[in-house]
């Protein structure tokens, strides 16, 4: 007769947590899974600085991983539709709007892309992250006669309205805007 295997039995073993795998005591796999998560972003830079080259590609899955979570949230919370008909409503009222460019042609490729890049570039200022819109315009663009120089100042007013409305401190103020920065 096979003897039965007891290793994960309570009533053999108490309650004392076997690892499924090696029967182990002391094992708390969802423990182990909310702790990394929650704490695997904070610890991530430390244990990859002080583990070597595992610990610092551990830290950077882990840290990535948080990241891309925080990056969702900005990016579902904005909704395209009401920042397109905010803009619509008050590009005209704008400091660097030039009648010789429409919305839907030249000013809303501009706007998006800046909604969009404060998503994307979530963990960073716009001074850390304008070079990288600034590359990411020639794509953007599609059909918009904006230069950078032109298209950086509609790009960073939605910029800044999505990250004050993600922080709290929306600014619907039709009459302001970035001037020379």
């Amino acid at each position: 007769m096979a003897r039965a295997d007891t290793t994960n039995d309570p009533a053999v073993h108490g309650d004392s947590n076997r690892d499924p795998i090696s029967g182990a005591p002391g094992a708390h796999p969802v423990g182990v899974g909310v702790g990394t998560a929650v704490g695997g972003a904070a610890a991530g830079a430390a244990a990859g600085a002080m583990a070597g080259p595992v610990g610092t590609v551990a830290g950077a899955v882990i840290g990535g991983v948080a990241g891309g979570f925080a990056g969702k949230g900005i990016a579902e919370s904005i909704d395209p539709t009401t920042e397109d008909a905010y803009w619509r409503e008050n590009y005209a009222n704008r400091s660097y709007y030039d009648q010789s460019h429409t919305y839907d042609g030249d000013y809303a490729p501009a706007y998006r892309h800046g909604w969009e890049s404060r998503g994307r570039y979530h963990d960073r200022s716009w001074d850390q992250a304008e070079s990288d819109i600034r590359q990411g315009w020639e794509s953007a663009k599609a059909n918009s006669r904006l230069t950078w120089e032109k298209a950086k100042h509609a790009t960073r007013d939605a910029w800044d309205r999505v990250t004050n409305s993600t922080s709290g401190h929306r600014s619907d103020s039709t009459t302001a805007g970035p001037t020379d920065r």
